[in-house]
Order: structure tokens, then sequence, then C-alpha cells
């Protein structure tokens, strides 16, 4: 099974500069540098939309702990009205 490839935000900006500046392809420039069509697109469309904020981190961001434990603390009571409901019901 192929190990997952990470890449350096500097190769995704570079790659999405290529893309807007390319002469050619997607499906070349992608080939090109090594990388699938759809990621290459995937990447384009993230720098589009987040601007200079896109490939800050690696992979998703993290949720906050105290974020966390809140949905978890509601989360329970829901279930908790749920059944007091389904008894009632």
């Amino acid at each position: 099974m192929e190990k997952r490839r990470r890449f350096t935000s500097e190769f995704k900006r570079e790659a999405v500069r290529l893309f807007r500046a390319a002469k050619k392809p997607a499906a070349e420039l992608a080939r090109e540098l090594g990388i699938p069509r759809n990621r290459l697109y995937k990447w384009v469309e993230d720098a589009e939309k987040k601007g200079d904020k896109a490939f800050q981190g690696s992979g998703r961001p993290k949720v906050e702990a105290g974020s966390l434990a809140a949905l978890q603390r509601e989360n329970a009571r829901l279930k908790e009205e749920n059944e007091i409901l389904k008894k009632a019901a």
C-alpha cells in the first residue's frame, strides 16, 4: 500500500501559480508535477476561496478542547431530552 504523500505549502502555491499562468492543459501540468489532476483543481479552489490563508497547516484544523467538551455536553443533554420525550409519548 502506498504511503500518503504530503506537499509543502510552497509547492502548492507554486502549482497554483503555474496552473494560472500555464499555456498547457491542467492534466499535462499535473502529470509534470506528479500529482492527480483533481488535486490540482482542489488546490486552485482552496487558493481562490481562502487567498493568503490557504495551505497554512497540514491536514484539517484541530478542534479546540473547550469546543469539543461543550459539544459533548450538549450532545448528552439532547440525548437525555430525547429519552424523556420517548417515555412521555
